[in-house]
């Protein structure tokens, strides 16, 4: 399997490469009043807005460093009905990718209900990769708020007389 690597802190974390639809340059996110943590906003993709997590602030509290190498992954998530939805991903130094076998990753020993995203993990020549899993990256909550199904309004036609 082929994985984008990135990383958060000093950690190096990777995305299957079959969940990231495109690795874009940080543009503008507009920001979300009081959105829940990890929440950096959303932005217009082709022509339709698209919410923006910060991995970065999801798993330490910060915001990521605005580099050359801080990427916008465009990945697949699954919405409550399946149906996949674009989610824009903060990643900092998200440059180059490796490829490894399913059975080249073993688990951590290590879960936290907080962060159920985080996945087993494979070592290279530059130390240890903790493989994030996107269909895990956002708890129910979260996931309802960013993606609320399209509810039918009841607005009048343009053509109904006035009330």
């Amino acid at each position: 399997m082929l994985l984008l690597v990135f990383q958060v802190g000093g950690d190096r974390y990777a995305l299957d490469a079959n969940a990231v639809n495109e690795v874009l340059p940080l543009v503008e996110i507009r920001p979300i009043p009081q959105a829940p943590l990890g929440v950096a906003g959303m932005f217009d993709f082709r022509g339709a807005p698209v919410p923006v997590i910060d991995l970065s602030a999801l798993m330490l509290g910060r915001r990521a460093e605005r580099t050359l190498s801080t990427r916008l992954v465009i990945v697949n998530y699954p919405d409550d009905a399946g149906a996949m939805r674009p989610l824009g991903v903060i990643a900092e130094k998200a440059t180059q990718t490796i490829r490894r076998a399913p059975s080249d990753f073993v688990e951590s020993g290590v879960t936290s209900d907080g962060a159920r995203y985080l996945g087993p993990v494979t070592r290279d020549a530059g130390g240890m990769v903790q493989r994030v899993e996107v269909t895990r990256l956002l708890p129910a909550s979260v996931r309802d708020v960013l993606f609320k199904r399209d509810v039918e309004q009841s607005w009048p036609s343009p053509t109904s007389p006035a009330c």
